[in-house]
């Protein structure tokens, strides 16, 4: 029984289980690379995901990939398994879980929704991983440069296509003051913006009316600037108090 036991775990150190070992941890540490390269940009940036976490991610992915490609050197050779696994059914669970992952990096700072990239980044991540594990190891260093090129130049693209930038717009009038909806969308009209279509929402209390919507500059080289609007705001008639935030939704 004895001799038996030690036979069992001798199996687990044996030539071809060793060498499997090796292999995936070369896999890992390449996955852990590539991860933590699309991660820099962003903890370049500040954000709260950074190298670690896109470099476990992609790890990870790699690992419960990898292992999929060795089924009879599973259990030190001893699973006897009649057929081979199926790997989809492993990425299926690494995509899952990834989109939790993901979920949890999203928030809404007011109008303002904050982490989109971030975790469309992470299921990248997870992606570049599992093609290590299944060893398309030049699609997966393609991934990691079209990812990393994406997040630091498409930026930059669209800054230089048109666009519309959005200014979310709280405005309290003084007491008693009864402002005009056509008023306010020609002033903005002049400074190169346009209030939106439904947005406009309108409070009282203690009879100051508080107008809360959101204008689209319809031009984004040419509508004025936040500061702009701000000294806009002080010199129209009737307002007492206001606030300004960029709004991107």
């Amino acid at each position: 029984m004895d001799i038996l036991s030690l036979d069992s775990l001798a199996a687990y150190w044996s030539g071809p289980e060793v060498g499997a070992n090796v292999l995936i941890f070369f896999n890992l540490l390449g996955a852990l690379f590539l991860g933590a390269l699309v991660g820099y940009e962003r903890a370049y940036h500040g954000r709260a995901a950074g190298m670690r976490t896109y470099g476990l991610v992609c790890m990870a992915s790699a690992a419960l990939t990898v292992f999929a490609g060795y089924p009879t050197l599973w259990y030190g050779g001893h699973a006897g398994l009649p057929i081979n696994p199926d790997p989809t059914r492993v990425v299926q669970g690494i995509v899952t879980g990834i989109g939790f992952l993901g979920a949890g990096v999203i928030m809404k700072e007011g109008l303002n929704i904050r982490g989109l990239t971030t975790a469309a980044s992470i299921w990248a991540a997870s992606a570049i991983g599992v093609l290590v594990g299944v060893g398309f190891y030049i699609a997966a260093i393609s991934l990691t440069l079209l990812s990393a090129i994406c997040m630091v130049w498409v930026a930059k693209l669209e800054y230089w296509l048109p666009s519309r930038a959005g200014v979310a717009i709280l405005v309290e009038f003084e007491k008693g003051f009864v402002p005009h909806e056509d008023a306010l969308r020609k002033v903005a009209l002049e400074h190169g913006y346009e209030i939106a279509k439904d947005s406009l929402s309108i409070s009282s209390q203690d009879r100051h009316a508080k107008w809360h919507f959101i204008a689209f500059a319809i031009d984004s080289k040419k509508g004025s600037s936040v500061s702009e609007l701000a000294r806009m705001m002080n010199s129209y008639e009737g307002v007492e108090n206001f606030d300004l935030t960029h709004c991107r939704n």
